[in-house]
Protein backbone atom coordinates (compact mmCIF):
# COMPACT_ATOMS: atom_id res chain seq x y z
CA UNK A 1 0.00 0.00 0.00
CA UNK A 2 1.10 3.39 -1.07
CA UNK A 3 0.14 6.64 1.16
CA UNK A 4 -1.72 9.74 -1.49
CA UNK A 5 0.84 11.57 -3.03
CA UNK A 6 2.38 14.46 -1.34
CA UNK A 7 1.71 12.73 2.21
CA UNK A 8 4.00 10.43 4.72
CA UNK A 9 4.02 6.97 3.50
CA UNK A 10 2.46 5.08 6.10
CA UNK A 11 4.17 3.37 9.12
CA UNK A 12 5.00 -0.38 9.54
CA UNK A 13 2.45 -0.51 12.31
CA UNK A 14 -0.50 0.40 10.33
CA UNK A 15 0.44 -0.97 6.93
CA UNK A 16 0.40 -4.54 9.22
CA UNK A 17 -2.77 -3.71 10.80
CA UNK A 18 -4.16 -2.73 6.98
CA UNK A 19 -2.66 -5.95 5.48
CA UNK A 20 -3.97 -8.58 7.91
CA UNK A 21 -7.64 -7.01 7.85
CA UNK A 22 -7.45 -7.11 4.04
CA UNK A 23 -6.37 -10.88 4.02
CA UNK A 24 -8.87 -11.73 6.63
CA UNK A 25 -11.49 -10.36 4.65
CA UNK A 26 -10.38 -11.49 1.22
CA UNK A 27 -10.38 -15.02 3.11
CA UNK A 28 -13.73 -14.69 4.60
CA UNK A 29 -15.34 -13.07 1.55
CA UNK A 30 -14.04 -15.80 -1.34
CA UNK A 31 -15.34 -18.60 1.60
CA UNK A 32 -18.78 -16.90 1.90
CA UNK A 33 -18.87 -16.89 -1.91
CA UNK A 34 -18.02 -20.51 -2.47
CA UNK A 35 -20.54 -21.96 0.08
CA UNK A 36 -23.21 -19.56 0.33
CA UNK A 37 -24.73 -17.21 3.36
CA UNK A 38 -26.19 -19.74 6.26
CA UNK A 39 -29.27 -17.60 7.21
CA UNK A 40 -29.08 -15.11 5.26
CA UNK A 41 -32.29 -13.53 7.46
CA UNK A 42 -29.44 -12.85 10.30
CA UNK A 43 -27.08 -11.67 8.22
CA UNK A 44 -29.38 -9.30 6.74
CA UNK A 45 -30.44 -8.09 10.03
CA UNK A 46 -26.82 -8.12 11.25
CA UNK A 47 -25.48 -6.42 8.26
CA UNK A 48 -28.11 -3.46 8.47
CA UNK A 49 -27.60 -2.80 12.40
CA UNK A 50 -23.78 -2.40 11.52
CA UNK A 51 -24.01 -0.41 8.02
CA UNK A 52 -26.91 2.10 9.80
CA UNK A 53 -24.56 2.17 12.58
CA UNK A 54 -21.77 3.41 10.54
CA UNK A 55 -23.97 5.67 8.53
CA UNK A 56 -25.11 7.63 11.45
CA UNK A 57 -21.57 7.78 13.21
CA UNK A 58 -19.82 11.18 13.65
CA UNK A 59 -16.65 11.85 12.20
CA UNK A 60 -13.75 10.32 14.10
CA UNK A 61 -12.29 13.55 16.12
CA UNK A 62 -8.77 13.47 18.06
CA UNK A 63 -9.04 11.33 21.15
CA UNK A 64 -12.43 9.34 20.11
CA UNK A 65 -12.04 5.59 20.59
CA UNK A 66 -15.17 4.31 19.14
CA UNK A 67 -17.53 6.66 17.36
CA UNK A 68 -19.71 4.29 15.97
CA UNK A 69 -20.89 1.88 19.17
CA UNK A 70 -24.48 0.86 17.24
CA UNK A 71 -21.69 -0.89 14.93
CA UNK A 72 -19.65 -2.15 16.86
CA UNK A 73 -22.03 -3.99 19.09
CA UNK A 74 -23.98 -5.19 16.45
CA UNK A 75 -20.82 -6.67 14.47
CA UNK A 76 -20.19 -8.45 18.13
CA UNK A 77 -23.24 -10.10 18.32
CA UNK A 78 -23.42 -11.62 15.10
CA UNK A 79 -19.79 -12.58 16.35
CA UNK A 80 -20.74 -14.15 19.85
CA UNK A 81 -24.51 -15.31 18.58
CA UNK A 82 -25.27 -19.12 18.99
CA UNK A 83 -28.34 -19.86 19.00
CA UNK A 84 -31.60 -17.78 17.15
CA UNK A 85 -34.64 -18.50 18.56
CA UNK A 86 -33.62 -21.54 20.59
CA UNK A 87 -32.37 -23.31 17.22
CA UNK A 88 -28.40 -23.69 16.13
CA UNK A 89 -27.02 -21.35 14.38
CA UNK A 90 -24.36 -22.25 11.73
CA UNK A 91 -23.21 -19.33 10.14
CA UNK A 92 -19.45 -19.90 11.47
CA UNK A 93 -16.54 -17.15 12.11
CA UNK A 94 -15.85 -16.40 8.31
CA UNK A 95 -19.37 -15.51 7.62
CA UNK A 96 -19.34 -13.56 9.96
CA UNK A 97 -16.50 -11.63 9.08
CA UNK A 98 -17.63 -10.89 5.39
CA UNK A 99 -20.87 -9.64 6.82
CA UNK A 100 -19.15 -6.76 8.62
CA UNK A 101 -17.04 -6.28 6.04
CA UNK A 102 -19.58 -5.95 3.58
CA UNK A 103 -21.77 -3.92 5.95
CA UNK A 104 -18.94 -1.16 6.18
CA UNK A 105 -18.13 -0.99 2.72
CA UNK A 106 -21.95 -0.40 1.64
CA UNK A 107 -21.97 2.03 4.44
CA UNK A 108 -19.01 3.89 3.12
CA UNK A 109 -20.66 4.89 -0.64
CA UNK A 110 -23.04 7.05 0.80
CA UNK A 111 -20.90 8.85 3.35
CA UNK A 112 -17.89 9.16 0.70
CA UNK A 113 -21.12 10.88 -1.58
CA UNK A 114 -21.55 13.00 0.99
CA UNK A 115 -18.16 14.13 1.39
CA UNK A 116 -17.70 12.10 4.63
CA UNK A 117 -14.54 10.51 4.81
CA UNK A 118 -13.90 6.83 5.91
CA UNK A 119 -11.35 5.83 8.65
CA UNK A 120 -9.51 3.11 7.40
CA UNK A 121 -7.57 2.39 10.38
CA UNK A 122 -10.90 1.85 12.36
CA UNK A 123 -12.66 -0.32 9.94
CA UNK A 124 -9.46 -2.45 9.52
CA UNK A 125 -9.32 -2.68 13.42
CA UNK A 126 -12.57 -3.44 13.52
CA UNK A 127 -12.54 -6.99 11.04
CA UNK A 128 -9.78 -7.82 13.21
CA UNK A 129 -11.13 -7.64 16.45
CA UNK A 130 -14.22 -9.08 15.48
CA UNK A 131 -12.58 -11.56 13.64
CA UNK A 132 -10.87 -12.44 16.88
CA UNK A 133 -14.14 -13.00 18.77
CA UNK A 134 -15.81 -14.55 16.13
CA UNK A 135 -12.80 -17.37 15.84
CA UNK A 136 -12.59 -17.39 19.29
CA UNK A 137 -16.55 -18.26 19.97
CA UNK A 138 -18.01 -19.93 16.76
CA UNK A 139 -15.73 -23.07 16.72
CA UNK A 140 -16.19 -23.69 20.23
CA UNK A 141 -19.96 -23.25 20.87
CA UNK A 142 -20.40 -25.34 17.33
CA UNK A 143 -18.42 -28.23 18.29
CA UNK A 144 -20.18 -28.12 21.87
CA UNK A 145 -17.20 -27.79 23.61
CA UNK A 146 -18.48 -24.63 25.29
CA UNK A 147 -21.13 -26.42 26.40
CA UNK A 148 -19.00 -28.75 28.26
CA UNK A 149 -17.45 -26.16 29.59
CA UNK A 150 -20.05 -23.90 30.98
CA UNK A 151 -23.11 -26.17 30.96
CA UNK A 152 -26.38 -25.00 29.40
CA UNK A 153 -27.93 -23.23 31.94
CA UNK A 154 -27.27 -19.86 33.95
CA UNK A 155 -23.69 -19.79 33.56
CA UNK A 156 -23.57 -20.68 30.09
CA UNK A 157 -23.05 -15.96 29.50
CA UNK A 158 -19.70 -16.39 31.25
CA UNK A 159 -18.38 -17.97 27.67
CA UNK A 160 -19.59 -14.67 25.64
CA UNK A 161 -18.69 -12.37 28.41
CA UNK A 162 -14.60 -14.39 28.53
CA UNK A 163 -14.84 -13.91 24.83
CA UNK A 164 -15.61 -10.29 25.29
CA UNK A 165 -12.84 -9.81 27.80
CA UNK A 166 -10.51 -11.18 25.66
CA UNK A 167 -11.64 -9.27 22.52
CA UNK A 168 -11.36 -6.27 24.24
CA UNK A 169 -7.76 -6.40 25.13
CA UNK A 170 -7.34 -7.39 21.83
CA UNK A 171 -8.43 -3.98 20.52
CA UNK A 172 -6.66 -2.31 23.18
CA UNK A 173 -3.66 -3.45 21.97
CA UNK A 174 -4.51 -2.65 18.40
CA UNK A 175 -6.34 0.60 18.85
CA UNK A 176 -2.67 2.02 21.06
CA UNK A 177 -0.63 0.40 18.17
CA UNK A 178 -2.54 2.65 15.93
CA UNK A 179 -2.63 5.61 18.19
CA UNK A 180 1.07 5.43 18.55
CA UNK A 181 1.62 5.20 14.71
CA UNK A 182 -0.49 8.03 14.12
CA UNK A 183 1.32 10.29 16.65
CA UNK A 184 4.83 8.56 15.04
CA UNK A 185 3.45 10.53 11.75
CA UNK A 186 2.78 13.83 13.79
CA UNK A 187 6.39 14.21 14.28
CA UNK A 188 9.31 12.82 16.01
CA UNK A 189 8.93 15.17 19.01
CA UNK A 190 5.48 13.71 19.28
CA UNK A 191 6.05 10.04 20.48
CA UNK A 192 4.44 9.10 23.29
CA UNK A 193 5.23 5.70 24.94
CA UNK A 194 3.72 2.26 23.95
CA UNK A 195 2.88 1.22 27.41
CA UNK A 196 1.12 4.43 28.59
CA UNK A 197 -1.12 4.38 25.63
CA UNK A 198 -1.94 1.07 26.14
CA UNK A 199 -3.05 1.81 30.10
CA UNK A 200 -5.08 4.68 28.58
CA UNK A 201 -7.06 2.46 26.20
CA UNK A 202 -7.65 -0.21 29.23
CA UNK A 203 -8.50 2.46 31.50
CA UNK A 204 -10.94 3.59 29.21
CA UNK A 205 -12.93 0.48 28.58
CA UNK A 206 -14.09 1.14 31.52
CA UNK A 207 -16.48 3.93 29.64
CA UNK A 208 -18.04 3.28 26.08
CA UNK A 209 -16.09 0.15 25.74
CA UNK A 210 -17.83 -1.67 28.79
CA UNK A 211 -20.80 -0.55 27.11
CA UNK A 212 -20.77 -1.84 24.12
CA UNK A 213 -19.48 -5.10 24.85
CA UNK A 214 -22.34 -5.46 27.37
CA UNK A 215 -25.22 -4.75 24.41
CA UNK A 216 -23.25 -6.75 22.08
CA UNK A 217 -23.53 -9.52 24.32
CA UNK A 218 -27.09 -8.98 25.47
CA UNK A 219 -27.96 -8.47 21.80
CA UNK A 220 -26.84 -12.15 21.26
CA UNK A 221 -28.35 -13.73 24.14
CA UNK A 222 -31.84 -12.10 22.95
CA UNK A 223 -31.39 -13.37 19.51
CA UNK A 224 -30.82 -16.72 20.94
CA UNK A 225 -34.34 -16.69 23.26
CA UNK A 226 -36.45 -14.37 21.31
CA UNK A 227 -35.45 -14.51 17.14
CA UNK A 228 -34.18 -11.60 14.83
CA UNK A 229 -36.35 -8.95 16.14
CA UNK A 230 -34.54 -8.70 19.38
CA UNK A 231 -31.57 -6.53 17.91
CA UNK A 232 -33.87 -3.64 17.43
CA UNK A 233 -35.39 -3.38 21.11
CA UNK A 234 -31.61 -3.95 22.53
CA UNK A 235 -29.87 -1.69 20.40
CA UNK A 236 -32.02 1.11 21.56
CA UNK A 237 -30.56 2.54 24.21
CA UNK A 238 -27.21 2.73 22.63
CA UNK A 239 -28.61 4.76 19.38
CA UNK A 240 -29.88 7.25 22.33
CA UNK A 241 -26.40 6.92 23.78
CA UNK A 242 -24.76 7.80 20.08
CA UNK A 243 -27.30 10.48 19.54
CA UNK A 244 -26.04 11.81 22.84
CA UNK A 245 -22.33 11.97 22.40
CA UNK A 246 -22.54 13.90 19.01
CA UNK A 247 -24.07 16.39 20.83
CA UNK A 248 -21.41 16.12 23.43
CA UNK A 249 -19.05 16.01 21.05
CA UNK A 250 -20.31 19.38 19.29
CA UNK A 251 -20.15 21.01 22.73
CA UNK A 252 -16.49 19.78 22.79
CA UNK A 253 -15.50 21.21 19.34
CA UNK A 254 -17.24 25.01 20.45
CA UNK A 255 -15.30 24.83 23.30
CA UNK A 256 -12.11 24.29 22.39
CA UNK A 257 -12.52 26.71 19.39
CA UNK A 258 -13.60 29.46 22.42
CA UNK A 259 -10.44 29.02 23.95
CA UNK A 260 -8.43 29.09 20.85
CA UNK A 261 -9.62 32.35 19.82
CA UNK A 262 -9.22 33.58 23.50
CA UNK A 263 -5.68 32.66 23.37
CA UNK A 264 -5.34 34.72 19.87
CA UNK A 265 -6.89 37.72 22.07
CA UNK A 266 -3.34 37.90 23.64
CA UNK A 267 -1.43 37.70 20.79
CA UNK A 268 -3.79 40.38 18.91
CA UNK A 269 -3.78 43.32 21.82
CA UNK A 270 -0.12 42.71 21.73
CA UNK A 271 0.49 40.76 25.22
CA UNK A 272 2.33 37.84 23.88
CA UNK A 273 4.27 37.36 20.40
CA UNK A 274 2.28 35.76 17.49
CA UNK A 275 2.11 32.72 17.64
CA UNK A 276 3.25 32.11 21.32
CA UNK A 277 -0.21 30.07 22.57
CA UNK A 278 0.14 27.85 19.49
CA UNK A 279 3.50 27.03 20.11
CA UNK A 280 3.44 25.97 23.57
CA UNK A 281 0.71 23.87 23.56
CA UNK A 282 1.65 21.83 20.42
CA UNK A 283 5.15 21.57 22.61
CA UNK A 284 3.50 21.31 25.71
CA UNK A 285 1.73 18.24 24.06
CA UNK A 286 4.69 16.34 23.34
CA UNK A 287 6.29 16.42 26.51
CA UNK A 288 3.17 15.57 27.99
CA UNK A 289 3.30 12.85 25.87
CA UNK A 290 6.84 12.27 26.98
CA UNK A 291 6.41 11.68 30.31
CA UNK A 292 3.22 9.49 29.45
CA UNK A 293 0.46 11.84 29.87
CA UNK A 294 -2.25 10.57 27.66
CA UNK A 295 -6.09 10.96 27.08
CA UNK A 296 -7.96 12.68 28.94
CA UNK A 297 -5.29 14.35 31.15
CA UNK A 298 -3.32 15.01 27.63
CA UNK A 299 -6.47 17.26 26.74
CA UNK A 300 -6.53 19.37 29.92
CA UNK A 301 -2.86 20.02 29.41
CA UNK A 302 -3.26 21.30 25.67
CA UNK A 303 -6.02 23.41 26.80
CA UNK A 304 -4.56 24.98 30.18
CA UNK A 305 -1.44 25.75 27.57
CA UNK A 306 -3.52 27.36 25.00
CA UNK A 307 -4.80 29.22 27.59
CA UNK A 308 -1.83 29.91 30.04
CA UNK A 309 -1.46 33.63 29.10
CA UNK A 310 -5.41 35.05 29.46
CA UNK A 311 -4.85 36.46 32.77
CA UNK A 312 -2.85 39.08 31.03
CA UNK A 313 -5.15 40.95 29.72
CA UNK A 314 -6.14 42.49 33.30
CA UNK A 315 -2.48 44.99 32.92
CA UNK A 316 -2.99 47.97 32.03
CA UNK A 317 0.50 47.54 30.00
CA UNK A 318 1.58 44.41 28.50
CA UNK A 319 4.79 42.98 29.75
CA UNK A 320 8.19 42.98 27.46
CA UNK A 321 7.73 40.25 25.49
CA UNK A 322 5.08 38.67 27.40
CA UNK A 323 6.82 37.38 29.55
CA UNK A 324 5.41 38.18 33.34
CA UNK A 325 8.19 35.75 34.77
CA UNK A 326 9.97 39.34 35.33
CA UNK A 327 7.23 40.44 37.39
CA UNK A 328 6.80 40.30 41.29
CA UNK A 329 5.13 36.97 42.69
CA UNK A 330 2.16 38.68 43.75
CA UNK A 331 1.53 40.09 40.28
CA UNK A 332 2.35 36.83 38.69
CA UNK A 333 -0.33 35.17 41.31
CA UNK A 334 -3.21 37.91 40.52
CA UNK A 335 -2.68 37.35 36.86
CA UNK A 336 -2.58 33.80 37.42
CA UNK A 337 -5.88 33.75 39.34
CA UNK A 338 -7.82 36.04 36.97
CA UNK A 339 -6.78 33.55 33.99
CA UNK A 340 -8.41 30.54 35.78
CA UNK A 341 -11.26 32.55 36.75
CA UNK A 342 -11.93 32.84 32.62
CA UNK A 343 -10.99 29.55 31.86
CA UNK A 344 -14.30 28.87 34.11
CA UNK A 345 -16.34 30.27 32.09
CA UNK A 346 -15.27 28.97 29.06
CA UNK A 347 -16.28 25.86 29.80
CA UNK A 348 -13.19 23.95 29.59
CA UNK A 349 -13.66 22.41 33.12
CA UNK A 350 -12.02 23.00 36.49
CA UNK A 351 -9.29 20.98 35.79
CA UNK A 352 -7.98 23.38 33.19
CA UNK A 353 -8.47 26.05 35.34
CA UNK A 354 -6.68 24.83 38.11
CA UNK A 355 -3.59 24.25 35.81
CA UNK A 356 -4.00 27.91 34.75
CA UNK A 357 -4.19 29.58 38.34
CA UNK A 358 -1.18 27.20 39.18
CA UNK A 359 1.20 28.99 37.03
CA UNK A 360 2.53 31.38 39.62
CA UNK A 361 2.96 28.80 41.97
CA UNK A 362 6.52 26.79 42.88
CA UNK A 363 7.42 24.11 40.84
CA UNK A 364 7.08 21.52 43.99
CA UNK A 365 3.58 22.26 44.73
CA UNK A 366 2.32 22.54 40.79
CA UNK A 367 0.77 19.58 38.84
CA UNK A 368 2.39 18.15 36.55
CA UNK A 369 0.54 20.14 33.81
CA UNK A 370 1.22 23.23 35.40
CA UNK A 371 5.30 22.26 35.83
CA UNK A 372 4.83 21.35 31.96
CA UNK A 373 3.20 24.51 30.76
CA UNK A 374 5.36 26.66 33.14
CA UNK A 375 8.49 25.06 31.64
CA UNK A 376 7.57 25.28 27.57
CA UNK A 377 6.38 28.76 28.17
CA UNK A 378 9.51 30.06 29.50
CA UNK A 379 11.53 27.62 26.46
CA UNK A 380 9.46 29.84 24.10
CA UNK A 381 10.11 33.31 26.28
CA UNK A 382 13.73 32.65 26.34
CA UNK A 383 13.69 31.73 22.91
CA UNK A 384 12.27 34.78 21.82
CA UNK A 385 15.19 37.08 24.09
CA UNK A 386 17.74 35.60 22.18
CA UNK A 387 19.58 33.96 25.29
CA UNK A 388 21.79 31.56 22.50
CA UNK A 389 18.78 29.48 20.48
CA UNK A 390 17.43 26.16 21.78
CA UNK A 391 20.27 25.43 23.20
CA UNK A 392 20.93 28.54 24.93
CA UNK A 393 17.33 28.75 26.41
CA UNK A 394 17.56 24.86 27.70
CA UNK A 395 20.68 25.39 29.49
CA UNK A 396 19.17 28.59 31.73
CA UNK A 397 16.07 26.23 32.50
CA UNK A 398 18.46 24.08 33.87
CA UNK A 399 19.98 26.08 35.85
CA UNK A 400 16.82 27.08 37.49
CA UNK A 401 15.37 23.68 38.38
CA UNK A 402 16.43 24.25 41.76
CA UNK A 403 13.45 26.11 42.40
CA UNK A 404 11.45 27.15 39.03
CA UNK A 405 11.37 23.83 36.76
CA UNK A 406 10.98 20.39 37.33
CA UNK A 407 14.37 18.54 36.51
CA UNK A 408 12.71 15.68 34.89
CA UNK A 409 10.23 18.32 32.94
CA UNK A 410 13.79 20.19 31.43
CA UNK A 411 15.09 16.80 30.34
CA UNK A 412 11.63 15.73 28.85
CA UNK A 413 11.68 19.09 26.79
CA UNK A 414 15.16 18.16 25.84
CA UNK A 415 14.71 14.95 24.42
CA UNK A 416 11.38 16.01 22.52
CA UNK A 417 13.23 18.77 20.82
CA UNK A 418 15.92 16.63 20.32
CA UNK A 419 14.42 13.72 18.12
CA UNK A 420 12.85 17.44 15.89
CA UNK A 421 15.75 18.87 15.78
CA UNK A 422 16.20 22.09 17.68
CA UNK A 423 13.47 24.41 16.51
CA UNK A 424 13.58 27.83 17.62
CA UNK A 425 10.43 28.56 19.55
CA UNK A 426 9.40 31.48 16.59
CA UNK A 427 9.86 28.74 13.82
CA UNK A 428 6.19 28.31 12.14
Amino acid sequence: MRAPHGSRPLAPAVLAVRGAALLLALVALAHTLVHGLAEPGLALVFGLLVAAGELIRRDAAAGDREPAPLAAAGALAYALLGDSAGRPTAHGALQVIAAVVVAQALAAVPRGACGRRTDADRAARRTLTVGFAAVCFQPLYASGQAERWFGDGPYFPLFPLTVLALTALCDAVLAALLARSAARAEGPGALPPYGSLLADEVRALAGTGTAIGVTGVATALGVAVAGPWAPAVLCGPLLLTQVSARRYAAVRTTCRQTMASLARATEIAGYTPPGHARRVASLATAVGRELGLTGSRLTVLEHAALMHDIGQLSLVDPVAGGATALLPAAEQRRIALLGGAVVRRTGAGPAVAAVVERQADPYREQPLAARIVRTVNAYDDLCGEGVGGPLGALEQLRLGTGHDHQPQVVEALGRVLARGGLTPAGAG
